[in-house]
């Protein structure tokens, strides 16, 4: 496989790369020595390539997957909000409360009939109204939202090929 072009520093993900981000996508709270094992490469290439992906910012950031619903939180939804007035300073304004709401996981700002997609996780239908009615519905700017429950979520296998052991 060719080198790719990184989007983010113009320098390229060659193969090694990509077999390294794979295999940490996976495991990323496994010790370099592990991983450098699992790749059968030496460990000091390893950790030189991550050291690099991570000054490319490649590997931006590592966050911990939680069980919302054993957090209290087993009610997830993606709550569709259509704008009536598009100015740049209301558009912020909204993002900027949407992403500083508890319970919001994600807020993508879309193209489309809808201008943002608000993925939330809540305690039940009550706590999904209130953030409807308290925090989204609240700024002129929202036109209109629908809320959609979320009876199950998988992952996707994402960008990086499957690491082979």
């Amino acid at each position: 496989m060719p080198a790719q072009q990184s989007p983010t520093s113009g320098s390229p993900v060659d193969d090694l790369d990509l077999r390294v981000l794979a295999a940490f996508a996976q495991t990323p709270d496994t010790t370099v020595k592990a991983l450098a094992q699992a790749l059968r490469i030496p460990e000091s290439t390893c950790a030189y390539r991550l050291r690099m992906l991570r000054e490319r910012g490649i590997i931006a950031e590592l966050r911990a997957h939680l069980d919302l619903a054993a957090l209290g939180h087993p009610v997830q939804a993606m709550i569709r909000v259509r704008l009536g007035n598009h100015s740049k300073a209301g558009v912020e304004a909204l993002f900027d409360d949407l992403v500083h709401t508890a319970g919001v996981l994600q807020v993508f700002h879309i193209a489309g009939a809808d201008d943002f997609l608000v993925h939330v996780a809540v305690r039940d239908a009550a706590a999904l109204r209130d953030i409807v009615l308290e925090e989204i519905t609240i700024h002129e700017v929202v036109r209109a939202t629908e809320t959609q429950l979320v009876f199950e979520l998988r992952e996707g296998v994402g960008v990086l090929p499957r690491a082979q052991g």
